[in-house]
């Protein structure tokens, strides 16, 4: 696959904070036995993989704005360009020594996600998709699954936590989901389950609440897989209203419809 030369940087930047994510996850062991020392050290590591994106980033395009998890917002000079990042999706997997984790790079223009880039480090696997141009696995192009019944998909998903979201609009819908479909994972990075989607591993996906930065790439590299993309009122403002639902075109569709008699039943 021929990259062009704005995604070689995204895939560099991606594959230099991803090592440095690797030798912070190799010494995670070791700080089990301290409650306080693990969550101390990955966010340090969550810290120095972003100063790494956003030094490359930034080197190589000087006007963009930023959107950071840790460090907020950067109003870029060109007024265009905005980079979406999160250096560590998949944090409480990062902590409790679960290879389930990835950094994740998207680039806005104009309001349009245009490239995106997902690496699991760990796994060695690299995402990549660029508007117009597929959705790409390793150099491999990725085609969201095609099941089209229901009892055969396996479905992604992301639970809300402690202190955090709906936990009874969470038990709701799976209660309508779980009984129509092949499983229900919950795998705790946003970004990779997206990954996983445009790939076919997943036949979709849906969860709440969540950030741009958590699933700006994955918007797009499901699209660019074929895949069907929208909120959880199947409209386009994923990025507004925090609420993402994709898969293929069945998936979409019988999935939508289920997520809207649980919040009818509400």
């Amino acid at each position: 696959m021929a990259r062009t030369a704005l995604l070689n940087v995204m895939v560099q930047a991606a594959i230099k904070a991803g090592r440095s994510l690797v030798r912070d996850f190799g010494e995670v062991e070791n700080l089990q036995v301290s409650r306080k020392g693990p969550g101390d050290f990955v966010s340090a590591a969550d810290r120095r993989a972003e100063d790494i994106l956003r030094g490359e980033l930034s080197r190589a395009r000087p006007t963009f704005g930023l959107v950071m998890e840790e460090s907020g917002v950067v109003e870029g000079s060109d007024g265009q360009h905005c980079w979406h990042i999160d250096p560590l999706d998949g944090t409480t997997n990062f902590l409790h020594g679960i290879p389930i984790f990835a950094t994740s790079i998207a680039l806005e223009r104009a309001g349009e996600i245009v490239a995106g880039v997902i690496f699991n480090p760990v796994m060695d696997e690299l995402y990549t998709a660029e508007r117009g141009r597929g959705a790409y696995l390793n150099d491999r192009r990725l085609r969201v699954a095609g099941r089209t019944e229901l009892p055969e998909m396996l479905i992604g998903t992301g639970m809300p936590f402690i202190g955090h979201g709906d936990h009874g609009r969470a038990l709701r819908e799976l209660r309508y989901v779980m009984p129509e479909v092949s499983g229900v994972r919950r795998a705790g990075a946003a970004a990779l389950d997206l990954a996983w989607t445009a790939s076919g591993r997943l036949d979709a996906y849906w969860e709440h609440n969540l950030n741009s930065w958590d699933i700006a790439a994955g918007i797009l590299m499901v699209r660019e897989a074929g895949g069907f993309v929208s909120d959880l009122q199947g409209k386009n403002k994923m990025l507004e209203s925090g609420d993402v639902l994709v898969g293929n075109e069945y998936a979409h569709r019988h999935l939508l419809r289920l997520l809207k008699q649980a919040e009818d039943a509400a």
